[in-house]
């Protein structure tokens, strides 16, 4: 959309005609010596002719240069901006057990950490608005996609991680520091920390209750996820029984995170399940449905200070004849 930002500018335009009206005009007293006119008009319609040129090119200088003053602008389609900075970080297991396949997607057994891709990919579409970041956690924990309003990258990230990237074991510690350290580097903004989990705690270099007084001291929220069926058949030599995947859960340790920091423990048994946690935290989280809107401008004074110039210069050269020179 085009405006123009400074409009009562145009009230200027009748400025000069005012300045005209107002000071009176300078009587000629010099004598005049008529010349014969080569050119086939008389000397009064050339003067004429001449005046009226000047006339309008210093129109169109004057309405272009007035037209410059009012700031015209190409206004963009709105953009929505956040009121408050919302960071989002998630942190995904990639332990050796997350190959369990005690999950099913649309009938299908999958493993664990396919149902998360699955369902997580939902949730990451969902935050508009928000910046995420995702850290990739076994033996040690890595950052895999800094904060970023790229959803769509984020969500690419999480579909190429594959089992035992980082190691077989799991250190829960070092996923909640390295989520402390990349929140200290915003101040202003609610700092999430989504934690998906199947197991306990048997490696890192920081302890998870180390790690849990750095998250109370920075203010992180964290809503702990423990993935697993608690229940499956399996075949044995002496026929069927069932067994629990996901004894090592430490659910004490994911209850106290939360407890602490705030947040809410979760227990995703199932696909389904996981889902509903997802759609409570986009409840407990909200994304912010008064976003402000913000509208790109393009600044156009430039094309009409150069129509300003171009007929300034053009009047200068209609007042310049060098043949007068060569006479």
């Amino acid at each position: 959309m085009f405006e123009f930002a400074w409009p009562w500018m145009f009230l200027l335009l009748p400025l000069p005609a005012l300045v005209w009206w107002l000071i009176p005009a300078r009587k000629n007293t010099r004598s005049a010596i008529r010349l014969p006119n080569l050119y086939g008009l008389s000397s009064e319609q050339q003067t004429i002719k001449n005046h009226w040129f000047f006339l309008t090119v210093l129109a169109i200088a004057w309405v272009s240069l007035v037209s410059a003053t009012a700031r015209p602008q190409w206004l963009g389609e709105p953009v929505a901006t956040r009121s408050e900075g919302r960071e989002m970080m998630l942190a995904v297991d990639l332990s050796g057990s997350m190959e369990i396949a005690d999950m099913e997607i649309n009938g299908q057994s999958v493993d664990r950490l396919s149902m998360v891709k699955h369902v997580l990919s939902d949730f990451i579409t969902r935050r508009e608005g928000d910046r995420l970041g995702l850290i990739l956690f076994g033996d040690t924990a890595y950052l895999q996609a800094p904060m970023t309003y790229d959803r769509q990258t984020i969500a690419q990230m999480l579909n190429e991680s594959v089992l035992g990237l980082v190691g077989e074991r799991t250190a829960i510690g070092d996923a909640i520091a390295l989520a402390v350290k990349r929140f200290q580097q915003d101040e202003e903004t609610n700092r999430v920390l989504i934690l998906l989990t199947d197991g306990q705690s048997t490696a890192g270099n920081l302890t998870p209750e180390q790690a849990l007084e750095l998250a109370k001291s920075y203010d992180v929220t964290i809503y702990p996820i423990a993935v697993g069926a608690e229940e499956v058949v399996v075949d044995s030599f002496f026929g069927q029984r069932r067994v629990n995947p996901s004894r090592d859960l430490d659910i004490p340790l994911m209850q106290k995170l939360a407890r602490e920091t705030g947040g809410e423990y979760f227990r995703a048994r199932s696909t389904e399940e996981l889902e509903n946690i997802y759609t409570l935290l986009d409840e407990l989280e909200p994304v912010d449905d008064d976003p402000q809107k913000l509208r790109p401008r393009v600044s156009l004074f430039h094309w009409p200070l150069s129509l300003c110039f171009i007929a300034l210069i053009a009047l200068a050269l209609s007042r310049y004849k060098p043949w007068r020179l060569s006479q």
